[in-house]
């Protein structure tokens, strides 16, 4: 990591209280994204000293959460190949579990996650058109919360916290955090829904190995992350990222936040729709709900004039959109995610890059890659659940004595800098 990547991380001075507990955690960083890992790679890795990594590992096997096993590898000798045993440490994924929940315009989603985010259980609840109060989507999540639970087996005492990931539309100064501390006494942690997407796909997903990226939510609205130096980028008031409110059109249509020509009004999944409507004369797509509806609509591009016009007319508005990103920001890649994102970007990808090639700059085009998210439909929950685990690693696996509540702030797609390696990094992230 350069110096300057390592500048914009978040000091363990700030993060961690004791120097014995930033050593747990720059341990528990490095084992949870380069594992499995011999102690004199440890030591490398971390910097610290050999007498410190022993004592801290064995403080962390004792309490269950690292376990040393013995592999069995491939030993190159003057006289060939022959097999060797080495013990080998990672984290005990079971150890703990943590609790993801997504709040979209369409669905509320809560899944039960090990420390290695793969999910253990899960429940969706589709959501019908129209606008959806925040008592709603609390009333589904509570009632998932003990699903998920009950259907894991999991006891209370061994889950580390929920982390929420909110992309409703329209939801000013609601007090979801009141609302949820109703039915949750565990710790609570919330963001929004790009940020939790662009935390999942740079942890796990299309962003791995990327320093500076912007990844996209595209549903019903229009949302986005950027990241730069490994780190989102935030603004002075918590709300950068509001690219479904870049204007692409001046003086044209209205968009839901009641400005005209917002990039949302021509690529959220509900304007597309509403222009698909009009271009059929008030006929309705058929759907039980928006995500069918959509697809419904993309179905009918293979046979209907109208259908295609509507969509490409959508891709080349957002390839302008992203042509800005590229031409502002300069990132590396590009991820398209979001239910309504993936399900457009599959079948007019090609379309969009085209149209990002005439608009942006060529020097910064021709390094940006443009692609789709790689981890599915929980994508935006797992980054909620990557909450409370980021808040596990950098304490040090310390408990906290209190149940918090973290509304999240600051760098959360990458490590503190002590967890990184200090030899040239393989980035091996573990797999949901």
């Amino acid at each position: 990591m350069t110096a300057k990547a390592q500048a914009a991380q978040p000091s363990l001075r700030t993060t961690v209280r004791d120097p014995r507990r930033g050593s747990r955690s720059s341990l528990l960083w490095t084992l949870y994204l380069h594992a499995p890992l011999s102690r004199q790679e440890l030591v490398r890795r971390t910097g610290l000293g050999a007498t410190t990594v022993s004592a801290v590992i064995g403080e962390l096997i004792a309490e269950g959460v690292v376990t040393e096993e013995v592999v069995t590898e491939d030993l190159v000798t003057e006289d060939g190949v022959t097999d060797a045993e080495s013990p080998r440490l990672r984290l005990v994924s079971e150890h703990r579990y943590v609790i993801g929940a997504e709040i979209a315009d369409t669905r509320v989603r809560v899944g039960l996650f090990d420390l290695a985010l793969t999910q253990r259980a899960g429940a969706v609840y589709p959501l019908a058109s129209g606008r959806h109060g925040a008592e709603t989507a609390v009333h589904h999540i509570l009632t998932f919360l003990d699903a998920v639970i009950e259907e894991a087996r999991i006891p209370h005492g061994h889950i580390l916290g929920v982390g929420i990931g909110v992309s409703a539309s329209g939801w000013d100064a609601v007090p979801l955090e009141r609302l949820l501390r109703t039915g949750i006494a565990l710790p609570l942690h919330i963001d929004n829904g790009a940020e939790a997407l662009g935390r999942a796909e740079m942890w796990f997903g299309a962003g791995r190995g990327v320093q500076h990226a912007v990844v996209a939510l595209i549903g019903s609205g229009v949302s986005a992350s950027v990241i730069t130096h490994g780190s989102p980028y935030r603004g002075a008031t918590d709300s950068a990222g509001e690219w479904g409110h870049t204007t692409v059109q001046a003086g044209g249509r209205r968009c839901r936040c009641g400005a005209r020509g917002c990039l949302e009004a021509y690529v959220g999944a509900e304007a597309v729709l509403e222009r698909y409507r009009q271009a059929r004369r008030g006929r309705v797509t058929p759907g039980a709900d928006q995500e069918s509806a959509f697809a419904a609509l993309l179905t009918a591009a293979d046979t209907s004039s109208a259908a295609q016009r509507v969509l490409e007319e959508a891709a080349v508005y957002l390839g302008a959109g992203i042509a800005n990103l590229v031409n502002l920001f300069n990132p590396q890649r590009i991820i398209l995610g979001g239910w309504a994102g993936l399900m457009f970007g599959a079948r007019m990808l090609p379309r969009i890059r085209e149209t990002v090639a005439a608009q942006a700059l060529r020097r910064p085009y021709a390094r940006t890659d443009i692609g789709l998210c790689g981890l599915g439909p929980h994508a935006v929950a797992l980054g909620a659940a990557a909450l409370p685990v980021r808040h596990f690693l950098t304490e040090g696996a310390h408990r906290p004595t209190r149940r918090p509540t973290t509304t999240s702030r600051g760098a959360l797609t990458r490590p503190p800098p002590g967890a990184l390696t200090r030899a040239a990094p393989t980035t091996r992230m573990p797999v949901p």
